[in-house]
């Protein structure tokens, strides 16, 4: 008896341990999608994949956060102009300031948002606003839930943890190139922490980034460094990334054999892979 009760508590145990894991990978998967753009022109029909993939009910509703731009007003009308000839959906504009971003009733509004969408402009101009406040923690919230969260330019940079803010610490004055390979010269800040194991850089080959997304490659050589071109996207399903649009994304990752001169803070690393994907398809990340 006391052998079938020993099994019975062992069972119940491995049953629960089960439970508790299966509960604890799932609450860490996002059932959302990301819809991350490059910047630059965005045609109809990268919009209408935009639309596609967040697959919209008549009764939801767009949230655009401008608050990267020097003029959210343009960036919304802009935005909405665009849309207003793909959806019928209502579309608000909701332009938080540090006050405001604290206020739970309008962070509600986001986290309802089934599609969310973050204007280009300044990516640390919109991390300053929703840094440690209920807007944050709304997209967040929105994302694990199912909504679909896009971005461009700026609002492609604050979807990664480790996000680029364009600036270089060696370098005071900002510039709009990277012009070098220096270890601790890029300047990275907290961004929204949708992508955990990957860091973006945007504007990618029409502004010449590799060199700036080698050197974040060199501070986090765990992540996957992803460069988007303009009128460019990839669309980010869990781990699995499929690219849309009318350019190309470069991905590097698993720099080996990285040495930094302490010297003149160059950088050598022996080998990395590269990759670069066009519209339609697919890559994995961790």
């Amino acid at each position: 008896m006391n052998n079938i009760n020993s099994g019975f508590s062992f069972a119940k145990i491995t049953i629960s341990l089960f439970l508790l894991i299966s509960s604890f990978l799932n609450a860490q998967t996002p059932k959302g999608k990301l819809f991350i753009i490059g910047g630059g022109n965005r045609s109809d029909e990268l919009m209408q994949q935009v639309l596609s993939v967040a697959e919209l009910s008549k009764k939801d509703y767009i949230a655009v956060l401008p608050m990267s731009s020097e003029q959210p007003d343009s960036s919304f009308i802009f935005f909405k102009t665009q849309m207003l000839k793909l959806t019928a959906n209502p579309i608000v504009m909701l332009n938080f300031n540090r006050e405001t971003a604290q206020n739970k009733t309008l962070a509600d509004s986001v986290q309802k948002a089934k599609l969310i969408f973050i204007t280009g402009g300044d990516q640390v101009r919109f991390m300053n606003v929703v840094q440690n406040t209920p807007i944050k923690t709304a997209i967040q919230k929105a994302y694990e839930n199912g909504s679909t969260i896009s971005g461009t330019s700026a609002g492609a940079a604050v979807m990664s943890e480790k996000m680029i803010t364009g600036n270089q610490k060696l370098q005071k004055q900002y510039s709009g190139t990277f012009d070098n390979i220096r270890y601790d010269n890029l300047e990275t800040s907290e961004g929204l922490g949708l992508l955990k194991t990957a860091i973006i850089d945007q504007h990618f080959l029409k502004r010449n980034r590799y060199n700036r997304l080698l050197s974040a490659l060199v501070e986090f050589p765990a992540l996957t460094g992803i460069g988007i071109d303009e009128s460019t996207a990839i669309i980010v399903r869990n781990n699995q990334i499929e690219v849309a649009g009318e350019s190309e994304v470069i991905v590097v990752r698993n720099p080996k054999g990285i040495l930094k001169s302490k010297k003149n803070n160059l950088i050598s690393i022996e080998n990395l892979q590269m990759s670069i994907y066009t519209a339609g398809q697919k890559f994995n990340i961790k």
